[in-house]
């Protein structure tokens, strides 16, 4: 795995060196080409909005870098957004490009955190995504020089307006890990797996866990050994690998389109789920 971080690292930096070629476009310019693709649908004007643009929607997925995600998947995922700003976009309502855009880039970034997130069942409700991607900021926000709360304004939860409990929730699940071989402090030097009790399996008990992942195994390498070449090479290099590819890279392999290994990847998905669960319900 280590090993395979700088060549991430120098994807990154050619897909920077790469963005770097296209020019910044003056406000003249820029409600030049919008005017051509808004009233003509020129493609070459659109292609040069979203190029011109591209180093601010790599900024903007910078914000979001703590979120443990690859950023050449959130880089795309900004792109997606940012064409769809281009493409509907007004150039006269008298505002620029890239304040209008910025709320679509945001989005679809955020979408795609809350997607892979969801598997920690983060939540998907309003008021969740706003807790997951404003919690840290309303608590800094209410935090005075002093490093403490104001106890006189309003509370966190109050400021987003959720409920104390809602707050709470979110706030445990965002916590960072925390070893159990840490000291207990105000202890007697004992730590928290000292506190564990031993709920260990028996040997008869550790013997079916056994035989029911080996039969689990058996059948998802069955359900994959029966799906089409893309779907099985999706399946792996998305979903069981330890260093994932990125949309872009699977579909550069297929030469598709990067909504295709979307698309696939889904459909690749619900049949294994489907083939799984008689033996899940078992």
């Amino acid at each position: 795995m280590v090993a395979q971080l700088p060549v991430v690292a120098d994807s990154l930096r050619l897909y920077m060196n790469e963005i770097r070629k296209f020019p910044l476009l003056s406000e003249e310019e820029e409600h030049s080409y919008a005017v051509s693709f808004y009233e003509d649908k020129q493609l070459t004007a659109a292609h040069t909005l979203i190029t011109s643009n591209l180093r601010f929607v790599v900024k903007v997925a910078y914000e979001f870098r703590h979120y443990g995600l690859k950023m050449l998947d959130l880089i795309q995922e900004g792109n997606i957004g940012l064409m769809m700003a281009v493409r509907k976009f007004n150039p006269y309502k008298g505002v620029r490009l890239i304040s209008y855009a910025v709320w679509w880039i945001k989005a679809y970034i955020q979408n795609h955190i809350i997607s892979s997130w969801s598997l920690l069942k983060i939540g998907t409700t309003q008021a969740q995504r706003k807790l997951f991607f404003k919690l840290r900021q309303a608590k800094s926000a209410l935090v005075g020089a002093n490093g403490e709360e104001n106890e006189d304004g309003p509370s966190a939860a109050q400021s987003l307006h959720v409920s104390e409990q809602e707050f709470l929730e979110m706030e445990q699940r965002m916590q960072g890990d925390c070893s159990l071989n840490a000291e207990i402090p105000g202890g007697d030097g004992s730590n928290a797996l000292d506190s564990l009790a031993d709920d260990r399996l028996n040997q008869e008990e550790l013997l079916a866990d056994f035989q029911e992942s080996q039969n689990l195994q058996q059948k998802v390498a069955e359900v994959v050994s029966q799906l089409n070449e893309k779907e099985r090479y999706i399946i792996e290099k998305r979903i069981t690998a330890d260093e994932p590819l990125t949309l872009q890279e699977i579909a550069s392999h297929f030469s598709i389109s990067r909504e295709r290994v979307r698309q696939i990847e889904e459909g690749a998905l619900r049949k294994t789920k489907q083939a799984l669960l008689p033996l899940m319900a078992a």
